[in-house]
C-alpha cells in the first residue's frame, strides 16, 4: 500500500513541476481570460435508487436518496486563463437537490437528492496540437477540494482534498476533455478516521453539435480506489458516473435539454453496490465572456 501511493504522490508532482517549467518558458506571451458559465440551471427528474438500505450513513447522497421526483439546482462556472502552450481553469461547481415527501396518512419528510460543492484547480500543458478533433493534448496537474452544503442524514459533511495528473486530450471541437489520471485523496470528513487514499480515474467531456439549435453533451468519469491508509466502512471502492443531454436552445442563451444520468458506487462494507438513476428536463443558462 505504501508502495502505491508513493507512486502515486510521485506522478502528481512530476505532473505539477512540468506544468510550471511550461508556465515560465512562457511567461511573456499575451494571456486570454474568459469567464465560462457552462451551465446555470434548474432540473426536474424522476430517480430510481436501488439497494438504497445499505447507504444510509454513507457520505453520498446519491447512493441513499429515495425513488421520487425531485427538481435540483446547478451551478458550473470556470474562469479560464490561456496561453499558446498553455492553460490554467479555476470552476466552481455546485448542485444541490432536496425534495418534500408527502406520503398519504404519514408524517411528511424531507430527502436530499443531490448535495456537492467542487472548487477545482486545474493546470494543463499543450505539448501536442492533434490533427484528430483539432485538439491539444499534454500532461496535467489539478487540486479540488469537494464538500457539501449539509450533512447527509447521519453521516457528517463530506470533505475531501483530492489531486490528480496524467495525460489529457482537450479543447477539440467535440471532445472538451478525454483524460487519464493517477490520483491521491485525503478525506478528512470524519474526525476520528482522517484516509488517505490512492486510485486511478479516466472521464470525458464532449460536446456535439446537431444543428445551430441543439447539441448533444456527454460528460462521466470512472475512478476505482487502489489503496487505503485506513479501514472507513462507507468509503467506496470505485465511482462511475455518466450523464448524456439534448441541449436545445429556446432564447438566446437559455436552454431546455431533457438528460438522463446515472452514477453508481460500492461501499466498502456492502455486500452490493448502489446506483442512482436520473431522467429529467433541465433549464439551463450558459454564455462565455472575454475579460
Amino acid at each position: 500500500m505504501t508502495i502505491k501511493y508513493n507512486l502515486m504522490t510521485a506522478v502528481l508532482f512530476s505532473g505539477v513541476f512540468l506544468g510550471f517549467n511550461t508556465a515560465a518558458a512562457d511567461d511573456g506571451e499575451k494571456s486570454d481570460l474568459r469567464a465560462n458559465f457552462r451551465r446555470v440551471a434548474l432540473e426536474m427528474s424522476s430517480t430510481e435508487v436501488k439497494n438504497a438500505d445499505l447507504y444510509v450513513d454513507n457520505p453520498n447522497s446519491q447512493l441513499s436518496a429515495d425513488s421520487k421526483t425531485m427538481i435540483k439546482g446547478v451551478f458550473d462556472f470556470v474562469l479560464e486563463y490561456e496561453q499558446p502552450n498553455w492553460q490554467w481553469n479555476n470552476s466552481l461547481f455546485m448542485e444541490y437537490g432536496r425534495t418534500e415527501l408527502k406520503p398519504v396518512d404519514e408524517e411528511h419528510t424531507t430527502n436530499e437528492d443531490a448535495d456537492k460543492i467542487l472548487l477545482t484547480s486545474d493546470y494543463n500543458c499543450k505539448l501536442w496540437k492533434l490533427d484528430f478533433d483539432d485538439a491539444d493534448a499534454g500532461p496535467f496537474a489539478s487540486v479540488a477540494y469537494q464538500t457539501e452544503f449539509t450533512r447527509n442524514n447521519d453521516a457528517p459533511r463530506m470533505k475531501v482534498v483530492r489531486g490528480k495528473s496524467g495525460l489529457k486530450l482537450f479543447n477539440g471541437d467535440v471532445i472538451k476533455e478525454l483524460y487519464a489520471a493517477a490520483v491521491g485523496e485525503y478525506d478528512f470528513t470524519y474526525s476520528n478516521a482522517e484516509v488517505t487514499k490512492s486510485a486511478y480515474e479516466i472521464g470525458i467531456r464532449a460536446e456535439k453539435p446537431i444543428s445551430d439549435q441543439v447539441k448533444f453533451q456527454l460528460e462521466g468519469y470512472f475512478r476505482d480506489y487502489l489503496s487505503y491508509s485506513e479501514y472507513v466502512a462507507t468509503d467506496l471502492e470505485y465511482e462511475l458516473s455518466v450523464t448524456g443531454r439534448m441541449d436545445v436552445k429556446v432564447y438566446q442563451k437559455f436552454s431546455l435539454a431533457p438528460y438522463v444520468s446515472y452514477f453508481q458506487g460500492k461501499a466498502r462494507s456492502a455486500s452490493r453496490e448502489g446506483s442512482n438513476f436520473l431522467i429529467g428536463l433541465s433549464f439551463a443558462y450558459a454564455d462565455l465572456f472575454d475579460l
